[in-house]
This record gives structure tokens, sequence and C-alpha cells, in this order.
């Protein structure tokens, strides 16, 4: 790896999402520790705005940054670009596919993956939205589903190019789902003028009684009320079975000819090799973490954000698995290992909940914080706000707002390229 020995304490941190970018960043502003970044990537992505991604919205570089240009101001901080094969505790190394490194802190960050919950056929078959690789292969297939609807002159095969079906009505599926309308409703019928976009269908599919299940019923209801006031088709307490040939079968009646069907009804944690089997939660793939997100039987290694499950009175099934409580576990973790350092007992965490949201369209969001439930445009400025705010880098910030006023006054959105055909290739969505 090409790390200088040094005397000060190495921090390995193994993930560049919320998580591992907070602690970074943190730690990088303290002179009393080595840190190791390391990454199967080189950029950190802001994955609440992959679907706009998909949808055409926004350019991939948008929503990425490079993970060395967060870190670069530290002088014992490093980055290395590799796949972490296996933790060894016993001898406080780490196994990666550019060598092996030991630490004296080793932070887990490596989030979530798509969760299949064991079937092998939709995973193989299925799109999932969980990496910008991953992203960019969904707008390239509904891209291309649409460059052969124009030209196919077989009914049944354009309808099926024509529909849409998304599993899983959480922010991710309500998100997307309301991505694609708008696309539908002002932006396809000009760029195909001679296609028939009544014949294009959208399905979204929930297993719940209500989509946006996490959110407040008030955010449930009006969500479900934008949806379909943009004509998008509800099926809720339907569980999807399978997806082969094209078809989409469910525990219902319900079956879908699709030529694109996207899978985002659930997330499970993505661990490493070599922790003790007992320190994970069978079914989540998390991490067990007392309060100082030390993973239970290890003094020296933790685990912080969607990978850490951290059992409190609030939260007995873990903090959600969303940004917020990456960063602030990331933010205090930082400041425990200083604590740590000097000889100081480190403070349990407690989580501030922001609230949640998410967008179903233009002008249309629904917000959950605190007391307030608020939807329609102010949430959307809320949203689009928020957003802004925790984008990393400058840069990204101001072409992300520049996109979103241009597709705002134009009903347009400027990314509608095949920049690379979609192959059916597995793509790994975790560190």
């Amino acid at each position: 790896m090409n790390i200088p020995e040094t005397k000060l304490p190495r921090v390995v941190i193994i993930g560049g999402g919320f998580a591992g970018v907070a602690i970074a960043k943190n730690l990088v502003r303290h002179k009393s520790f080595q840190i190791v970044l390391l990454d199967r990537q080189n950029y950190h992505t802001f994955q609440p705005l992959l679907y706009q991604v998909s949808t055409s919205s926004l350019e991939a570089d948008s929503i990425a940054y490079p993970l060395r240009k967060i870190i670069k101001r530290g002088k014992n901080t490093f980055f290395r670009m590799a796949n972490v094969t296996e933790i060894r505790p016993e001898t406080k190394e780490v196994a990666t596919s550019i060598g092996d490194i030991k630490y004296d802190y080793l932070i887990i960050a490596t989030g979530a993956k798509t969760n299949f919950f064991g079937n092998k056929v939709i995973e193989k078959n299925a799109m999932r939205m969980k990496s910008l690789p991953q992203a960019l292969n969904l707008r390239s297939l509904m891209l291309e589903n649409l460059e052969q609807a124009v030209i196919t002159t077989d009914e049944i095969k354009r309808k099926e190019l024509l529909n849409f079906v998304i599993a899983g009505a959480g922010p991710t599926g309500v998100e997307l789902a309301g991505g694609i309308a708008e696309l539908r409703a002002n932006v396809l019928p000009r760029d195909y003028p001679d296609m028939d976009f009544s014949q294009m269908q959208i399905h979204l599919i929930e297993g719940a009684g209500r989509v946006l299940p996490p959110m407040s019923p008030r955010a449930s209801k009006s969500a479900e009320k934008f949806l379909k006031n943009l004509g998008v088709n509800i099926h809720l307490n339907t569980i999807v079975k399978n997806y082969e040939g094209n078809l989409v079968t469910t525990n219902t009646d319900l079956k879908l000819n699709t030529a694109t069907f996207v899978w985002s009804a659930g997330v499970t944690g993505a661990p490493v090799e070599g922790v003790k089997a007992d320190s994970i939660i069978k079914g989540a793939n998390r991490y067990k973490v007392n309060e100082y997100n030390r993973i239970h039987g290890y003094q020296d290694v933790f685990a912080i954000g969607d990978i850490a499950l951290m059992k409190t009175k609030d939260y007995d099934r873990g903090h959600p698995m969303v940004a917020q409580p990456a960063i602030q576990q990331g933010v205090h973790l930082a400041k425990n290992l200083v604590r740590i350092s000097k000889g100081q007992n480190p403070e349990p965490f407690k989580y501030y909940d922001k609230g949640s949201m998410a967008t179903v369209g233009r002008n249309k969001a629904v917000v959950d914080m605190g007391k307030l439930r608020f939807g329609g445009f102010f949430a959307w400025f809320v949203w689009m706000v928020i957003h802004l705010l925790f984008l990393v880098g400058f840069r990204n910030k101001l072409v992300t707002l520049f996109n979103w006023v241009y597709n705002y006054i134009n009903f347009d959105k400027a990314s509608r390229l095949i920049i690379r055909p979609f192959k059916n290739e597995e793509v790994i969505d975790h560190v």
C-alpha cells in the first residue's frame, strides 16, 4: 500500500460513504492520528440524488466528489482505492486487493446493499439503484427501451417496452416513480412526437398498506395523492414474487409485462469477512454495536452508519438506514477517538432526528420534521435546500442548482444520453 510507518495511532476507515467521509473529515482536523481511508471507488456518492441521474435530471459527476479532495488537507491522511477482502482482529490487520495494512483503530463504514430477500431470480434480472454505475445503467436501459419502442411495429412489444415497474414504495421508489412520470408528462412527448405516450404505464408496487411506510400517515397520504395525479399506478399490499422473461408476478392476480423492472424494496448491511458471527445481527447483516459504536466483542473495532445496529430506548431496531445517523455517528466517533487518545472516557452516542422527506415531482414533496407535517410546494423547496446544503463540493452544489433551475424553467432534462449501452452484468453496490 505504500503507507509510511508512523508513531501516531493509525485509524483505518473502510468506506467512503456518508459515515466514512464524516469521520475522516473530522479526524483530519487533528494531528494526533494517521488516517487511511479505503474504498473500492475513488469518489463519494450523494445517494439521495441517484434517482435524478437515472431520470436524466443530473449527470453523474454532479453527485460524486473525489475522496482524495475531501481529505487532502490532512498531512497524515491517505486514501487507497482497494477492495477490502477480510478483517483480522487477532493481528489488527485489514486484508485488501492491494495488500494488508495494520491498524490501531478500525472503523467499518461499508454501508448497505440492495436486499433481495433471498430471491436469486429477481436479483439476477432486476435493475437496482444503489450506486452511480447502477443509476447510469438504469438511465441507459430506459432510453434504449424508448428507442426500441418508437421503431417496433409489434403493439404487444411496444407496450412491454413502455411499461415501467418499480418494486418498493419507500423514498427511492416514490421519487423514481415521480421522476419517470415527470419525464412522461413534460419531456418525452417532445423527444418522440411520433409515439403515443398514453401507452406508457408506470407501476409502483408496495407490500405494505401505504406508500412511504417509514414516514407519517399524513406524508404517505399526500405522496399517494401526488403520484396518482401524475398518473402512477399504485399497488399496495402486493409483494413481487418473481421477474423472469420480462414478466412480473406477485402474490395477487397482478401480472405485468415489462422490459424495465426496478427493485427498491429494501436494503441490508454489507459486512466484511472476519468479524465474529455473534457480532452480526442475522437477517439485518449489520454489526451489533454499543453506545460508543464499538462492535460487540471488540475494543478497537468500530462500526458506523448503515452497517451499525445500535439498539436504544427510542430505536429498539437500530437507527434508520439513512444519511443523518451515518453523518452524526461519524462526527461523534471522531470526537470519541480524540478523547480516547487523551486518556479520557468516550461519550455515548445520541441521535438527533432532523426529520425525513421525499420528493414526488415538480412542486411536490412531503416533509416530516419533528411535529411538523407538510407537503406541496413549500416541502419541495425545503427538500431542494436541504439536499443542496448536504451535497459535497461547491461545484456540485452550483451545477445541481443550475440544472434544477434550468429544468424548472424549460420543463426539460438535459442528460438524456446513452453514454454506454446497458449490459446485464452484476454491479457490486457496496464497499
